[in-house]
């Protein structure tokens, strides 16, 4: 073949088709495997965490509103990621990930002494949790415009989103359930700091990749300049606002009910931190199996569907997860309401990835950080408020419903997100007349 021939033809040589093969394909680039085998470590231990400071709450104080408090402090600054995304798109995305990762390290090993030592307050908690969400805040604009440089050809940005969503699912299967153990045994102490010894296999990872070396922005402007024109992309831009706005709706409205999940798992299903774990557990099975269906996806074609029917899929199973009594039915509509939740999450990053310019990636990945990490704690305020007066299950239902008009909303936004999205396709040589054209003008080349 010539060496000029499109690297879409090399793929497909290179990879025949096959669902399998084609969920895959990222990890033929060095430095995404590197990232992923590392980053599948640490997010395990992220879980461990996040169950842990839940129980640690729940078993200082036995109250709904620190429980929603706590989840407020560790994502309202997330908020900030508007202005952090403007410097990510400004410095070296690899070298922020290598300090935010460091960082985190630190903070899980700060929360491990405390907890161990016996000195640890709702304060320290507090005051901890702020601090993970502040580093979060650069993080994760960071790691997500970071995973197109991981990637050297466009086509597989696909098959690597949603390996990310996999393996965020997958830890999120295995970290609760490890914590329910951990915490059974020798108590939530250890699980922060099995979550910090993690953070080394990911910073590793960082640090043995070649990535090129960054040239950085051509013009530097005022940073609330360069804030103001990624704000006027993402408000006038039909298809991003839609998505961000729904998902800003469901992290609002359901997103928080994580942080109700130990008075389920405590006070309603009368069980202990092994119970808890299951409950997580199973929301993981959900997010696994929504991950394994967005990698078998061989197009971003018909993503906006699954977006609307992934959040309505999400508010019912929130609904009917609140009305359950029995251990084993809730861990069943867990599932429906995990994988739900995932799939609308890595649907609409799919989304993103795909559309956004890319002198602009970091600041609209920091729009959908702060729709998704940044709204979540006032959602998660709003419901400890509402669990104090109205109870848990009434607050999950509530919240139910608000993810079913989204969804609803959404839908109805489709055609006209469509008729915006179908040139950008047409370019990428995504829509399939497109596709077929390119594969047939290769294969004459090769001739």
């Amino acid at each position: 073949m010539p060496e000029n021939t499109s690297s879409r033809v090399g793929i497909e040589r290179d990879h025949p088709p096959g669902t399998f093969r084609f969920a895959l394909r990222a990890l033929s680039h060095r430095n995404y495997r590197l990232f992923f085998s590392g980053q599948t470590i640490s997010l395990i231990g992220t879980w461990m965490t996040r169950l842990a400071t839940a129980w640690l709450v729940y078993r200082l104080t036995h109250s709904a509103w620190l429980l929603g408090l706590v989840g407020f402090a560790g994502q309202i600054p997330v908020l900030m990621s508007p202005f952090a995304g403007v410097w990510v798109d400004r410095w070296n995305r690899h070298r922020t990930l290598v300090v935010t990762q460091a960082l985190a390290m630190l903070q899980s090993f700060a929360l491990a002494a405390l907890t161990l030592t016996k000195l640890i307050t709702i304060h320290e908690i507090l005051w901890l949790c702020m601090a993970q969400g502040l580093i979060n805040a650069f993080d994760m604009p960071a790691r997500q415009s970071f995973v197109v440089e991981m990637i050297s050809r466009r086509e597989d940005l696909a098959s690597a989103i949603a390996l990310n969503s996999s393996m965020v699912n997958a830890a999120r299967l295995l970290g609760p359930a490890i914590a329910g153990v951990v915490i059974a045994a020798v108590g939530e102490g250890y699980c922060f700091l099995i979550d910090g010894i993690s953070y080394i296999a990911v910073i590793a990872s960082l640090l043995l990749m070649m990535v090129p070396e960054f040239a950085g922005p051509g013009r530097r402007r005022a940073v609330l300049e360069d804030l103001r024109e990624g704000f006027h992309y993402v408000a006038h831009f039909v298809p991003i606002r839609s998505v961000l706005l729904l998902l800003a709706v469901v992290s609002l409205m359901g997103m928080p009910y994580t942080v109700l999940m130990p008075i389920f798992a405590g006070s309603i299903l009368h069980g202990g931190a092994h119970t808890l774990g299951f409950l997580m557990g199973s929301v993981g099975v959900g997010a696994l199996l929504s991950g394994a269906y967005l990698a078998s996806r061989k197009s971003v074609l018909g993503l906006g569907r699954v977006v609307a029917s992934s959040a309505a899929l999400f508010g019912l199973g929130l609904g009917a997860f609140a009305a359950s009594r029995m251990l084993w039915l809730s861990m069943i509509l867990l599932v429906a309401t995990g994988g739900g939740m995932m799939l609308q999450m890595a649907a609409s990053n799919t989304i993103l990835q795909t559309i956004v310019d890319d002198d602009k990636r970091g600041r609209v990945m920091s729009f959908y950080s702060m729709s998704i990490m940044g709204i979540t704690p006032l959602g998660s305020l709003l419901a400890g408020f509402l669990a104090s007066r109205v109870g848990a299950p009434a607050t999950l239902a509530v919240g139910g419903c608000g993810c079913l008009l989204g969804a609803m909303w959404f839908l109805r936004r489709i055609p006209a997100i469509r008729e915006v999205v179908r040139p950008i396709y047409r370019k990428l040589g995504i829509l399939p007349e497109i596709a077929a054209a390119m594969r047939d003008a290769s294969a004459m080349v090769e001739e």
